[in-house]
């Protein structure tokens, strides 16, 4: 499973919805990029959302995590992102509309869960 960097790319499901990227720690770096940490994901803008109507609310932001941090490799005490990384968006309808990772932003390193 590859490491998610600064770089990947995020998407809501509606596959438009660009997820902003954002790393904490600047001590690991692959790729020339910073590897994302657990909290980077969560609390970013989405940009882009096409999910638009009169009672429909697009993805404007993630919210927490649910899954995709690994249980063997943290930086600063926090588990490193995974490209398996998922969770849901603050669009409508509530609590079903998710975000994950297109690219993780580099293809060299790989870590198990």
């Amino acid at each position: 499973m590859k490491i998610l960097t600064r770089k990947a790319t995020l998407l809501c499901a509606h596959a438009a919805g660009k997820v902003a990227r954002y790393a904490s720690q600047n001590f690991v770096f692959v790729d020339g990029s910073p590897v994302m940490v657990h909290g980077d994901p969560a609390g970013r803008t989405i940009s882009g959302c096409p999910n638009v109507g009169l009672t429909i609310k697009p993805c404007q932001n993630t919210l927490a995590v649910q899954e995709g941090y690994s249980s063997l490799v943290y930086i600063q005490g926090k588990p490193i992102c995974l490209e398996s990384v998922t969770g849901l968006t603050d669009g409508t309808p509530p609590g079903m509309v998710t975000y994950n990772v297109q690219d993780p932003g580099q293809h060299f390193v790989d870590s198990e869960g």
